[in-house]
């Protein structure tokens, strides 16, 4: 960083002045809690109708009972919500209908005559294996063997996240997040849907994209995904989610997307001197932590996207909130190939620094022009203002940095600067 700028093509700090949920990469701790929803006080008695007698004489209207009585304690206390205050209500429900299911039975066997308990005592109908799948169903029974749950550990501590299986023999694409424990020593594992487990190494990984690939070790037969394209994915389109949340392996979930082409900042990542800014989809089907690094698919099969970030609305570690980002696989899909065959990627680049901030303009402000490269070429200057990028319109550094990382190295595009049009092949940066 100089005199308050950073490069547009490597560096990828949010503008302070956009305002938005923070997003982070969605690795999950193990041993998440589990927390108890809320349970309140008991409830009043309301007071019987004026003009109201007891139905069952010998006892006392409510009122009279209440009289003198002492008044209820202070509500039971309340803690955060989540999945075991479910699981307690539930079971509550549960308790109550089997008192009253108890009664009903018993009544039954006392005066069988004109009783009946209904559903009850009618037989469960035979399972029907051969009924036809629903297109989620179909998905996931296509989708989930290519799916993998990866786990990191390193002494008493670890995280999980997902895999997606690239090759019969254990070649798997994943989060640069995911693994990078594993870069400095942490053991690496692979958990398959069958239960079996086999133990990892890291092929390459590329932080500035958050993408890796790993191969796992003595595996052979495995189920590799199949292959869509990113490019022609749709806003409203239907995708299916697959990964491992919370540790929970084979979890799936659907949605649609909700946009495309979203710049999104996750922060630096290990290795990474710079943040790492994503030129992402945007998915409402549920990602959590523990999901990175496993697909978005299409109502095909096909991957479109490796599940990468969530966006929260405070918090170290939020879940969904029905804000998720996806790298397309267009862009992982050349990253991996590289990472495969030379253990490392690259990038394109643009040669300038934009500044930080830009408040009063919409656009990209130039800081500083690095000598000798495609943008010194191509003649631009510090404190000109980018606003497109071929037919894409950028509002902020950040989306200048998205923008040229989802373009490889060579290409031309045109950029539109200070209002008039500026053709630039783009250079090329390894790490």
């Amino acid at each position: 960083m100089t005199n308050g700028f950073r490069d547009g093509t490597d560096d990828d700090r949010t503008d302070p002045g956009r305002s938005g949920a923070t997003v982070a990469p969605e690795s999950h701790p193990a041993g998440a809690s589990t927390y108890v929803d809320p349970m309140h006080g008991m409830p009043v008695t309301q007071p019987p109708p004026p003009g109201w007698t007891s139905p069952w004489p010998g006892l006392a209207p409510a009122r009279e009972l209440a009289a003198g009585a002492p008044s209820a304690g202070p509500p039971a206390s309340v803690a955060p919500h989540g999945g075991l205050g479910r699981i307690l209500v539930i079971g509550l429900v549960a308790g109550l209908l089997g008192g009253l299911l108890g009664g009903v039975v018993g009544h039954s066997l006392a005066d069988p005559e004109g009783s009946s308990i209904g559903v009850l005592g009618a037989p469960l109908p035979e399972a029907d294996p051969s009924a036809p799948l629903g297109p989620v169903e179909a998905v996931a029974q296509r989708v989930l063997p290519s799916v993998v749950q990866l786990r990191v550990r390193s002494g008493d501590a670890g995280g999980e996240g997902s895999g997606i299986v690239l090759s019969a023999d254990g070649l798997v694409l994943t989060n640069n997040h995911v693994v990078d424990e594993a870069a400095d020593g942490a053991s690496l594992t692979a958990l398959f849907q069958d239960g079996t487990t086999a133990a990892a190494d890291i092929v390459g990984r590329d932080p500035s994209s958050d993408i890796a690939v790993i191969r796992v070790r003595g595996v052979s037969g495995l189920t590799p995904i199949e292959l869509g394209n990113s490019d022609a994915v749709r806003v409203g389109q239907q995708v299916v989610a697959i990964g491992s949340p919370l540790g929970l392996g084979g979890s799936v979930t659907s949605g649609i997307i909700s946009a495309v082409d979203r710049a999104v900042n996750v922060g630096p990542q290990n290795g990474a001197s710079d943040s790492t800014v994503l030129n992402a989809l945007q998915t409402d089907a549920a990602i959590n932590p523990g999901n990175s690094g496993g697909p978005l698919v299409d109502m095909q099969g096909r991957i479109i996207g490796v599940n990468s970030a969530i966006a929260t609305t405070g918090g170290a570690q939020g879940g969904s909130i029905g804000v998720g980002f996806s790298i397309p696989i267009n862009q992982a899909h050349r990253i991996a190939k590289e990472l495969e065959s030379t253990g490392v990627a690259t990038r394109a680049v643009l040669g300038v620094n934009v500044a930080v901030g830009g408040e009063d303009s919409t656009g990209a402000v130039i800081g500083q022009v690095t000598a000798g490269s495609p943008a010194a070429v191509a003649g631009l200057a510090s404190g000109e203002v980018i606003t497109r990028v071929d037919d894409r319109v950028i509002t902020s550094g950040d989306e200048l940095v998205a923008a040229i990382r989802d373009h490889v190295p060579g290409d031309q595009i045109t950029l539109v600067v200070n209002g008039r049009q500026v053709v630039v092949t783009l250079g090329s940066r390894t790490g």
